[in-house]
């Protein structure tokens, strides 16, 4: 009997103390009390708002709920959430998509229109019609396409459906199994079904809604919206391989407790990694049509207890929301760690930033750098309180990846760095003609709650190809500050996202001027784009561009004749250079000496003729970097009337020959020529060669003949490298040579019938001045002992014999002494040889 109940007294123990423990772990604490708000330098420290909603889906089994064996419901499938529109009427000037899997940023489209209702910033790249970004599943094969979103304003959503009793519009759900008869089965099918279509062509859309319904609708397609932020995989003929498709604007847990993200990681170990989850969609976009019209998309997603404790935390849950307005470029963010434990946490988040910018142009541009090693296609842009306005070159970022001795991020700035160095103004990724950047929340000047910045890759650097390196992912990260979160209380950041076109007048606005970046020859690219955009008033930028180059060549005129004068006047005195030459043959620094005595004695300045070169340089480099960087230029086309070159910052693109000509000419990035013929380099290389031809004089020897002809061979070699050039810059080419060959022309029947120089001046008996050139007796005397002054040439002679010309530059140059002739030059005494 003692021994029973000594067994019933133990088990019962056992059973007490294990019934304690299991009721601690599983029973849900008493609710406490939120403290009061606190600011900590991560932000916010505020009290949570515990209230959820979860949809009806299936468990996770992996994570159980705070307190109790309930497991966490998430969703299994994610869902695309749309904000702004495509719908010229709404107001709004960007199609935003987000994807609740991450719950970050997939798509965002620019559909600002113009006066006459057509997209301001369509893509260049694309002539076909656009039906609307679907997100469908590129890798998925089946009997269509599944329709995962459809954006307010788009073909798609407003397609006719022809058979009654249906709405108009395409839905979430639908799968698209033919288009005007043509079946397709997947995303690469329905890509090559639209692209033989054009803007504002109608198709039929055969449609299968539900398990057996099909229907039929007509959608009259637009042209394609710029879509700035995309997946890599989206890119079309840009997509290249290496470059990752990431959702932009992830959120996840940057430190809790005493562990953090390690170096070159993107989570913590052992956390189960928030960017992988598929998040709560708290409800549809709320329209805000009370005041503004602005619309807003909230997200939310937990970590259970069980979830964290192998991270080496407690309970939370993290919020995020996006706000829209019309008219705006800009999307304002609000992130939120809530505290779910009892106790207090010390926590981070990490915000990774935009990737997938637009890659227009990458094959052809030169997008301009302040840095010397150059830039890429992106770039991260960002600008300190201590260091100003900086760029991190995505090319270099790709080099730095590939050195295994150096980290693959590149630092910014870190927690030790001082506190000007970590006072942000903005940070994002910069094209050419467009900027996607973090910036501080209306009425903050600055983002100064972040601890680390980093310039990262969203690709495999080991994959991409070398001649595609400069169309490399770029993106960065921030680490907030570290912040002690109460129980029941949360973290929280607000900021904005400024996704828009380089504008001055709006990159003035959001502080972002430093952006746009001229380089060299700032000035006259400045006063060249104003002046463009004046005369683009008489109807477009290819005429503005013909009556510039008239107005530059004009002015210059006088300049232009003065240097056909100089010329004449070079074949004059070539046979005495010629002379000279023959004389000093042995003899270098005599040469030079007596060439220079002969162009002082005649008053000649052979650099006087460069002049006019000199002037245009400033004028050429400024146009280039005005068709680089000036926004209203990019998708300028030559005339409404035709589709080519439609885009004067860009090749003219006459015929596409990619898809037969030998890759090592034709490549995106890989061939010397690109994918497109383009006939305006070809009309401007034979402009130059007709101008070398017509004015180039005859040559006097092999020596010459040999100089001109590797001339005309290095014009035809220029051709190659010039060949992407932009089609503006090549109009501007080809009026000035046009107007050259006129110039030249008309020039030379203006020019003096009679000799530049007497032939006194020229045998050095007297100086361009009349004065004595030499000799015992002070030079040619007549019969009476009288010095000869020999008429001063010159274009319009006056009284005395000098022009203001000569007397000024009389004054300016004044005469030197002839040069020794060899017999008279000192030689060194040689050395004697001591015995």
């Amino acid at each position: 009997m003692d021994r029973r109940f000594t067994s019933f007294l133990l088990a019962s123990t056992a059973f007490f103390l294990i019934y304690m423990s299991l009721r601690t772990m599983f029973v849900p604490p008493q609710p406490v009390v939120p403290p009061p708000e606190a600011d900590v330098a991560a932000g916010s420290v505020e009290p949570s708002d515990v209230a959820k909603s979860t949809p009806e889906t299936n468990e996770n089994p992996d994570s159980t709920a705070e307190g109790t064996d309930e497991p966490i419901v998430r969703p299994e499938e994610p869902q695309w959430v749309t904000l702004g529109s495509m719908d010229p009427t709404s107001g709004h000037v960007l199609l935003v998509t987000l994807n609740s899997r991450g719950a970050g940023i997939e798509r965002i489209e620019v559909t600002k229109r113009k006066e006459n209702g057509r997209l301001k910033y369509r893509r260049v790249d694309v002539r076909s019609g656009y039906l609307g970004y679907l997100a469908a599943d590129p890798t998925a094969t089946s009997t269509g396409v599944v329709v995962n979103v459809v954006g307010p304003g788009t073909p798609a959503a407003n397609a006719i459906a022809k058979s009654g009793g249906v709405a108009n519009g395409l839905q979430p759900g639908d799968e698209i199994v033919a288009i005007d008869g043509v079946t397709v089965s997947n995303l690469a099918g329905l890509q090559d079904a639209l692209e033989e279509t054009k803007p504002d062509d109608v198709v039929t859309l055969d449609v299968v809604r539900g398990e057996d319904k099909q229907i039929q609708f007509d959608a009259t397609l637009t042209e394609h919206p710029l879509d700035l932020v995309r997946l890599a995989d989206t890119a079309g003929e840009d997509q290249i391989p290496g470059n990752l498709s990431r959702l932009s604007s992830l959120l996840t847990v940057g430190k809790v407790g005493r562990r953090e993200i390690s170096p070159g990681q993107r989570t913590i170990d052992a956390l189960n990694d928030p960017t992988g989850l598929v998040w709560n969609v708290d409800d549809a976009p709320a329209t805000d049509a009370a005041h503004d019209g602005s619309q807003t998309a909230s997200f939310n997603v937990e970590l259970s207890e069980n979830e964290m404790q192998a991270a080496g935390g407690h309970a939370i849950a993290l919020r995020r929301s996006y706000t829209l307005h019309p008219g705006s470029f800009v999307l304002d963010m609000d992130v939120q760690i809530d505290n779910r434990s009892d106790e207090t946490q010390q926590l981070a988040y990490r915000l990774e930033g935009i990737n997938g910018v637009t890659l227009e142009g990458w094959w052809y541009s030169n997008k301009i750098s302040p840095n010397w090693g150059g830039s890429a296609a992106r770039d991260v842009v960002y600008r300190t309180k201590a260091e100003g306005h900086e760029l991190v070159s995505g090319y270099g970022l790709l080099k730095r990846a590939r050195n295994e001795s150096v980290p693959d991020d590149q630092n910014l700035f870190a927690p030790d760095s001082q506190a000007p160095e970590r006072d942000l103004s903005y940070i994002g990724v910069d094209a050419q003609y467009f900027t996607v950047a973090y910036l501080p929340k209306e009425g903050e000047e600055s983002l100064n709650t972040f601890r680390r910045a980093i310039a990262s890759l969203a690709a495999s650097p080991s994959e991409i190809p070398k001649n595609k390196e400069r169309a490399v992912n770029t993106t960065f990260y921030l680490d907030s500050g570290v912040a002690d979160v109460p129980a029941g209380s949360s973290l929280k950041q607000s900021l904005r996202l400024f996704a828009g076109p380089k504008q001055p007048e709006l990159f003035t606005q959001y502080g972002l001027d430093d952006c746009i970046y001229y380089g060299w020859f700032s000035w006259p690219a400045k006063v060249l784009g104003k002046l463009l955009h004046l005369l683009s008033g008489v109807g477009n930028y290819a005429l503005a561009i013909f009556l510039l180059t008239v107005i530059v060549r004009g002015a210059m005129f006088p300049l232009s004749r003065k240097a056909a004068v100089n010329a004449q006047r070079m074949q004059e005195l070539a046979p005495e250079l010629k002379k000279i030459s023959e004389k000093y043959k042995d003899d270098m620094e005599g040469r030079v000496r007596a060439q220079r005595e002969l162009q002082q004695r005649v008053g000649f300045n052979p650099m006087s003729g460069c002049l006019p070169m000199f002037l245009q340089l400033p004028i050429f480099i400024g146009l280039y970097r005005t068709l680089s960087v000036d926004i209203e230029l990019r998708q300028a086309a030559f005339a409404s009337w035709t589709s080519w070159a439609s885009n004067l910052a860009a090749p003219d693109m006459l015929y596409y020959w990619g898809d037969w000509m030998w890759d090592y000419m034709s490549g995106r990035g890989t061939g010397w020529l690109g994918p497109y013929f383009n006939i305006l380099p070809v009309i401007v290389m034979g402009l130059f060669l007709a101008q070398q031809k017509l004015f180039m004089p005859p040559a006097t020897d092999e020596q010459t003949a040999m100089t001109q002809k590797m001339m005309s061979y290095m014009t035809l070699v220029m051709g190659l490298f010039f060949f992407r050039v932009p089609a503006g810059l090549c109009i501007y080419f080809i009026t000035s040579s046009l107007w050259g060959i006129g110039e030249r022309i008309l020039v030379k029947k203006t020019l003096p019938k009679t000799p530049h120089f007497d032939k006194a001046v020229l045998e050095g008996k007297v100086n361009h001045r009349g004065q004595n050139g030499g000799g015992k007796n002070g030079g040619d005397q007549d019969s009476g002992g009288n010095v000869v002054t020999p008429r001063k040439p010159s274009d319009s002679p006056t009284e005395g014999g000098n022009t203001w010309a000569d007397r000024l530059r009389q004054k300016m140059n004044p005469e030197e002494p002839a040069a020794p002739l060899p017999r008279d030059r000192k030689r060194p005494k040689p050395n004697k040889k001591r015995n």
